[in-house]
């Protein structure tokens, strides 16, 4: 068997069929509607631009930012109401403008059965190319509908253990001495940091961080290094400060520099930038180590779910991570969380005005809320 016939092989094995590069469905099969009458209801889609106010400036390599735009989505069935968010950092092209005009085209009222949620989101999906976070909101409140609707947490749906949730980090941006000192005080509940680099004080960064602490670190360069010497350098230095794994080191157009670096690094090299869904997954297999999946660039629980699944079928290893976002998105994705090998879910820590209450981080690990849906209740 080549390894094309693997992977159309692979994707049955995880629930679909293999469709121009994607896996057609990744939800399990076996939700139950607990004896609900059937209803004669539609799915009724609403949505709110909102804004967050980030704690401090979000500096990475290539930008900086104090707030982020988001889509605030319901989705009501029967008198219950799922959520869902799109977060939109200016890197993935969308906008509240983009956003609205995608989700004004939908028409989820054709549905009258929320448990449909292949065809729902095949429908959705197949509306206009691209538009992954406006999409995600859109999958995340299905997700959380379906969860109330047979009042289970959907983490459960998907026959997950929570106590397998991994550690999370906390990530540290680029930023002064005097700031860094301050965010890695507030990380104290945490047993991880991810350290953003890419600039030219790369080393001080993380010199500051040891002065205070000796936690393990995660490394996101976000593309800022353009040799791959001198990232296997940098490499090799941070391995012997600690540091765990290296993140999207270099731009990710120099695919044969990082397939050189992932081969020569003494870290896992893992793909962000350059790996939104399966198809970029399957194109990059060879480059990196690892994948860092998120809601917002793949499209959300659905396709982070195939993508876990196809990653695995090529040993690689996987984070789940995410954009600066509400609770909302961020406790959806811990629902995948005992699935994978590191976390990075902060980012409605980041945030000062957060609309939602979600999952906890106890012990610096992951606790998945036991509420129904996806866990999470407005403020």
């Amino acid at each position: 068997m080549n390894k094309r016939e693997f992977i159309k092989y692979s994707s049955y094995l995880i629930g679909g069929t293999f469709l121009e590069g994607q896996v057609a469905a990744a939800t399990p099969v076996f939700i139950e509607k607990r004896g609900r009458k059937k209803s004669k209801s539609k799915l009724e889609l609403r949505f709110t631009p909102f804004t967050l106010q980030l704690k401090h400036a979000f500096t990475l390599s290539t930008s900086s930012r104090t707030t982020t735009p988001v889509m605030l989505t319901e989705i009501e069935y029967d008198g219950i109401t799922g959520y869902g968010e799109a977060s939109m950092p200016p890197y993935l092209g969308e906008s509240h403008e983009s956003v609205t005009k995608f989700l004004s085209l939908l028409n989820l009222s054709q549905f009258t059965d929320p448990f449909l949620l292949v065809d729902i989101l095949q429908y959705v999906d197949g509306l206009m190319p691209g538009n992954y976070a406006a999409k995600a909101s859109v999958d995340i409140a299905l997700h959380d509908l379906i969860g109330k609707l047979v009042g289970e947490p959907f983490y459960r749906l998907f026959g997950l253990n929570p106590a397998m949730a991994p550690l999370t980090s906390f990530t540290i941006g680029l930023d002064t001495p005097e700031i860094i000192r301050q965010k890695v005080a507030e990380a104290e509940p945490y047993k991880v940091l991810k350290v953003k680099l890419g600039r030219d004080n790369d080393r001080e960064m993380v010199e500051v961080i040891r002065s205070l602490t000796g936690k393990p670190l995660c490394v996101d360069a976000n593309q800022g290094w353009k040799d791959r010497s001198y990232a296997l350098d940098m490499a090799g230095w941070l391995k012997e400060k600690g540091v765990i794994f290296l993140e999207q080191p270099m731009p990710k157009e120099m695919r044969d520099d990082i397939a050189w670096l992932t081969q020569q690094s003494p870290l896992p090299v893992v793909g962000d930038e350059a790996i939104q869904n399966v198809a970029d997954l399957i194109d990059n297999r060879d480059v990196y180590s690892g994948i860092n999946i998120k809601l917002m660039k793949c499209g959300g629980l659905n396709a982070a779910m195939k993508m876990i699944n196809v990653a695995r079928a090529f040993g690689m290893k996987v984070m789940i991570g995410c954009m600066t976002e509400t609770s909302c998105a961020v406790t959806a994705a811990a629902q995948l969380s005992p699935l994978v090998d590191w976390c990075d879910l902060d980012g409605n820590l980041l945030i000062s005005n957060d609309p939602f209450e979600g999952l906890k981080i106890i012990d610096g690990k992951v606790s998945i809320p036991e509420k129904p849906g996806i866990g999470v209740t407005k403020k």
